[in-house]
């Protein structure tokens, strides 16, 4: 995979969390936060832990950012709050693997685990977990937005992004 898909992939999280978010504001707070059988226990924690990870891969990346120590961390009890950092977040992946060339796809990333263990892998095969790992997480919060209310969410298929559907322009 070359860098423009990655570049592609970093503009649909961008797009996708757009319209997952404009649901997720729109609930009741019981129900956003209601349990609903995910790893993460709620739509609330599922999103907290996309941000948790991705500032995480984007610390080991850049070594620059905030590197939370728990997967299972609150970030932000308030949904706004996690909204803007979000797409804070968002911004600054776009911009980190806009940084990027073919080439260095193949460099090797030295990290460690939030549990000490140190890996080195090549930078592309990184940046498909992460974005693999965004998607997998992103499926299980739509699911909860259909669970918790009972109506089915906007798609988030990557072919829709590709045929330009719009995604809403959040405000806080």
């Amino acid at each position: 995979m070359g860098i423009n898909r990655f570049r592609q992939l970093a503009d649909y999280n961008h797009w996708a969390n757009r319209r997952l978010y404009a649901v997720a504001l729109e609930m009741p707070d019981e129900q956003y936060r209601r349990p609903t059988g995910v790893f993460f226990g709620s739509l609330h924690g599922t999103l907290n832990h996309l941000l948790v990870t991705d500032r995480i891969w984007l610390k080991r990346l850049t070594g620059e950012g905030e590197h939370p120590h728990g997967l299972d961390a609150i970030l932000f009890e308030d949904r706004k709050d996690l909204l803007c950092a979000r797409m804070a977040e968002d911004a600054r992946l776009i911009k980190v693997i806009g940084g990027y060339t073919d080439a260095g796809l193949r460099d090797a990333v030295a990290y460690q685990t939030t549990s000490g263990k140190a890996y080195q892998q090549p930078l592309g095969d990184i940046l498909s977990h992460l974005f693999n790992h965004q998607t997998h997480h992103r499926g299980q919060a739509h699911a909860c937005c259909s669970i918790l209310t009972g109506t089915e969410p906007p798609s988030l298929d990557l072919l829709q992004f590709q045929r330009g559907v719009p995604a809403p322009e959040l405000t806080v």
